[in-house]
């Protein structure tokens, strides 16, 4: 007989299959070492000279991309420590759009800085409290370190605008960033409501459309529909516009009948009626005015042959968001039904015309006059990867935009704010009393953490680039970063290179609060997983809004 011993402490407490883990080295060490291993994935990516990174998602769809709110999507990071800096990240490309690399990758390295002080003996509360003193120093700091003169700022003034986004920009696409601001910003000052505040990403839209250049890329006040116009009718100026979204056909009754028809002529009565009932519907919007149809849904043969017959031209948006979008755009209300629509109701559009961009048939509405309120940038690429990474370069923009329209003071860029923080943090720290004085002089060295990556991202020597920075900083010349193009350390106010303050300021603050969640973690209890067979996750291609 095999005497078993009764579990005891937690075994006893918990259901069998459960983990636990506690202490420094099994709890704190191992998440802080999960979290390092996922900022040294996106570290690399980080400045313009960034690498990419080739991810295949569990739809084996492929990404190449250095973008790091991309990557860390479409990992599906498991580690529950590692999923707080992914949030972090998440929560800078929220707010921001710009930055969720400088968020995780600093994170990373304050978490590292960290992992050496508890070697030292350090208790993990005592570097909390030193890291909370200093993000809220780095706060004030960041404030002095703001250019003058920058806090009053005209939406509308486009070198200003490329002023502040040319760094976000380059980040994604280096050597482009010429091509694609001015782009960006005539699009969004296209669409910047009265009230700068106001400004709403959704207004600018992108068209992807394989074949072509760079150099190839334009704006279009209004939409890029792709697919062809389903009549004949291919091309209408300045029209009116009617949009029904629940489908141009005849409809069905709600309720099952049955028609019983005794003889041929009752037969060919009855079709006639139908016939007519369509045909005076077709004429009804054709004698309102309105010379385009828009139809949220499938457009039936019959109704086509009318509109054909009054000369309208009939337009399939399949996608609801897009039909929002055009009556948006349009300043059309979209009926349910198929009807005499309202004057009030009908929307006003400059041209609607069909053509050919590289093989492809786009259906194009501009509206130049009106309230334009939708703008779209149609970009040419030879492959997809390349047109889904110039896509993310202008969604990084036009949050550049989003994000000076609320407050538009910059800092410098280039690590120059990045070493002038490392160097009066370290300032701070001697003037500290206590254990924590060592946890903020760590929180400086991780500044360092920037230039070093910038540096060795592009090639160059980063020790000689981080003596030579901090010596020029010492000197008093604080807006002195890397030119990376010509390798030495340079005034980057004379190369334009500035970053937004509120970039800065949140992808700092939430590097650090991550960091400190990390860290108060002592334990670590995971219940059994719930049995059953494992849920397939839903199919991707919906509807994406």
């Amino acid at each position: 007989m095999v005497y078993q011993m009764p579990p005891y402490g937690v075994q006893a407490m918990l259901k069998e299959g459960h983990k636990h883990l506690s202490g420094l080295d099994e709890a704190v060490l191992k998440n802080i070492d999960a979290c390092k291993q996922l900022s040294a994935i996106t570290r690399t990516s980080l400045g313009p000279n960034g690498m990419n990174k080739m991810v295949i998602n569990h739809l084996d769809k492929l990404f190449v991309t250095n973008d790091a709110a991309t990557i860390v999507n479409e990992l599906e990071v498991q580690h529950p420590a590692a999923k707080i800096l992914v949030l972090a990240g998440k929560a800078q490309q929220e707010e921001i759009g710009d930055g969720a690399n400088l968020t995780i990758s600093f994170a990373g390295e304050l978490l590292q800085n960290a992992e050496e002080l508890i070697r030292m003996g350090l208790h993990p509360s005592e570097i909390i409290i030193g890291y909370t003193k200093a993000i809220d120093k780095v706060v004030q700091i960041l404030d002095e370190l703001v250019e003058e003169g920058s806090a009053i700022m005209d939406c509308r003034n486009k070198d200003e605008v490329i002023k502040r986004m040319k760094a976000a920009v380059a980040s994604k696409q280096f050597g482009q960033e010429d091509i694609l601001c001015p782009l960006i910003a005539e699009a969004c000052i296209q669409v910047c409501p009265q009230n700068p505040a106001n400004f709403n990403v959704d207004n600018i839209r992108v068209a992807k459309l394989l074949g072509g250049g760079l150099h190839n890329c334009t704006i279009v006040r209004g939409m890029v529909l792709k697919g062809d116009a389903v009549g004949t009718i291919k091309q209408v100026e300045k029209a009116k516009v009617a949009v029904f979204a629940g489908g141009i056909d005849t409809s069905a009754t709600e309720t099952k009948g049955t028609v019983l028809i005794h003889s041929a002529e009752q037969l060919e009565n009855y079709a006639k009626t139908e016939e007519a009932k369509v045909e005076e519907l077709i004429k009804a919007v054709a004698d309102s005015g309105a010379q385009v149809i828009v139809s949220g849904a499938a457009v039936g043969e019959m109704a086509l042959h009318f509109c054909e017959r009054y000369k309208l031209m009939v337009l399939k948006i399949s996608s609801k968001f897009e039909l929002r979008r055009f009556c948006r755009t349009t300043g059309a209300v979209a009926l349910l039904k198929l009807g005499p629509p309202n004057r009030d109701d009908l929307g006003y559009i400059d041209s609607v015309s069909v053509e050919e961009i590289g093989g492809v048939r786009v259906t194009v509405v501009r509206n130049e006059e009106g309230g334009n309120s939708v703008a779209t940038v149609v970009l040419r690429g030879s492959t997809d990867s390349i047109l889904d990474d110039l896509e993310r370069a202008v969604d990084d923009g036009v949050n550049t935009f989003k994000a000076m329209c609320r407050g538009s003071r910059i800092v410098p860029g280039a690590a120059a704010t990045e070493i002038e923080l490392a160097r009066r943090l370290k300032e701070f720290s001697f003037k500290e009393t206590g254990l924590d004085q060592y946890a903020i002089a760590k929180f400086a060295e991780s500044f360092e953490m920037v230039p070093k990556t910038l540096a060795e991202n592009a090639g160059l020597n980063a020790m000689e680039i981080i003596s030579s920075l901090y010596a020029e900083h010492a000197a008093g010349n604080t807006k002195v970063g890397i030119d990376l193009e010509e390798g030495i350390c340079k005034d980057i106010s004379t190369k334009n290179i500035w970053d937004l303050h509120v970039t800065k300021l949140f992808a700092l603050k939430y590097a650090a609060d991550a960091a400190c969640t990390v860290l108060r973690v002592d334990q670590i209890i995971m219940a059994k997983p719930a049995g059953g067979p494992r849920r397939e996750q839903p199919a991707g291609g919906a509807d994406e809004d």
